[in-house]
């Protein structure tokens, strides 16, 4: 197997799990199973616990950095109240082309330039993410939006600082924990404060799956595949998310597709292709 192939199938498979997280994390939140700071609390503790048993307590705590943790945890919360009042296609739509402007932003800094069909890739994907935020009878939730993409920044800033690491699995078992450390700490104050309800038994189980499969092992993965490509493209690969996750809103969450999606879709998928074709200039 070449490993150009082997290395286009990890990503589509953190893609699917980033895909996976919207449409758990929409199934546990709409129907109130669960809280939003609550998943939030399960789904970093859990999977801070599964990274622990696969890297062990010594790797872990001497591994990640609070800059990690920190943007692990803007994610991670933000997403989780932001669900409680989008779609999920919506949101994983908002939320990757957060992270996208994020991380073109940062590898521009970094001398990363894009090309004429680059660029024009970039525009289109901007301007399907324009019209989906436009004011109409189908424009998604206007503070559901912001709070995804505040979510985006964090996950973008969480994927730029995870490039080039070393041991992917051990760095991300160490955010895990510092991040699940530092929501302990904040969750009685948090959980009085917002009075949530009990978690259900599917709360619960949507959480931890969440929590230890497609996020754990997801970014663990997701920090591996970060070595062997570009900031720039990076970044552009996770637009392929939302229609992934626009999808399973349909099979498991009954969630109808509008027009409005269904043409930024288009063209964020189209931008996404044009900025895939060639490879970035590098400034010299």
């Amino acid at each position: 197997m070449s490993r150009p192939f082997t290395l286009f199938c990890l990503i589509l498979l953190t893609l699917i799990a980033f895909a996976a997280n919207s449409v758990l994390g929409r199934l546990a939140l709409a129907e109130g199973d669960i809280g939003a700071w609550s998943y939030t609390l399960i789904r970093i503790v859990s999977g801070a616990a599964i990274l622990l048993c696969l890297t062990g307590a010594k790797a872990s705590a001497s591994s990640g950095t609070w800059a990690g943790a920190g943007s692990l945890l803007i994610y991670a919360a933000f997403f989780s109240f932001a669900y409680l009042m989008l779609p999920t296609g919506t949101g994983a739509l908002i939320l990757f082309a957060a992270v996208q402007i994020t991380m073109l932003g940062w590898g521009f800094f970094k001398g990363e330039r894009l090309g004429g069909l680059q660029w024009a890739g970039f525009v289109l994907a901007v301007a399907g993410l324009v019209y989906l935020l436009s004011p109409g009878l189908e424009a998604p939730s206007a503070p559901g939006a912001a709070l995804m993409a505040i979510s985006g920044i964090g996950w973008g800033i969480y994927s730029v600082l995870g490039k080039g690491a070393a041991h992917p699995t051990a760095r991300t078992s160490g955010n895990f924990l510092k991040a699940g450390l530092v929501l302990l700490m904040l969750s009685g104050p948090m959980l009085w404060g917002l009075s949530e309800p009990l978690p259900t038994v599917r709360g619960w189980t949507l959480a931890i799956l969440s929590g230890a499969l497609t996020s754990a092992l997801g970014y663990a993965l997701w920090y591996h595949v970060l070595k062997e490509i570009t900031v720039t493209r990076a970044g552009i690969s996770q637009l392929i998310v939302p229609v992934l996750a626009a999808l399973g809103g349909v099979l498991f969450v009954s969630e109808p597709l509008t027009f409005r999606f269904i043409i930024a879709s288009a063209l964020i998928l189209s931008g996404v292709a044009a900025a895939t074709l060639t490879r970035p200039k590098t400034s010299q």
